[in-house]
């Protein structure tokens, strides 16, 4: 049986799992061009949750998350995925074709577009805040739109990374 290709990508409160929570998991699994997306949300985010979601994975992709997803998700919910599954850092290989920066300023290079072009990581956390402490549920809804562009977009990323050739 083929394994699912999976695209992920968190949000949390802040850069340092010490004094931060992860508040949304998004993950965009792909087999034979047929694409499911998943998030996990607040409460949601277990390691249980999180492992039944990737249970028919073999590998996922990420930006930076060798040094930000994948360590944070560790921390928080005490799961190495490395140890279950293939992980492929896009941020390495657009390194390699000499494409630098954070995911938004490689997507501009290469074309990517996003409709939600003013909001960051920043204020991802704003709106985490305003749902959590306010219960404003389209703060929620920009929230998770966020999260889900940046997923669909790591996808992109890799298609427009298999296409350069440098």
């Amino acid at each position: 049986m083929e394994k699912f290709s999976a695209y992920l990508d968190i949000e949390t409160t802040g850069l340092f799992p010490e004094f931060s929570y992860i508040t949304v998991i998004g993950i965009y699994m792909e087999k034979e061009g047929i694409g499911n997306f998943i998030q996990l949300i607040g409460r949601d985010i277990t390691s249980y949750n999180l492992l039944y979601v990737l249970k028919n994975v073999e590998i996922i992709y990420t930006y930076n998350g060798s040094r930000f997803d994948l360590p944070f998700i560790r921390s928080k919910l005490d799961i190495d995925l490395r140890k279950y599954f293939s992980h492929i850092d896009l941020m390495h290989i657009c390194w390699e074709k000499g494409l630098y920066g954070g995911l938004k300023v490689v997507e501009r290079k290469l074309g990517i577009e996003r409709r939600l072009k003013d909001i960051d990581g920043r204020i991802a956390v704003e709106l985490w805040y305003r749902y959590f402490y306010y219960n404003d549920p389209y703060a929620l809804y920009l929230l998770l739109e966020y999260n889900k562009e940046d997923v669909i977009n790591l996808k992109k990323l890799k298609e427009k990374l298999e296409e350069l050739e440098f």
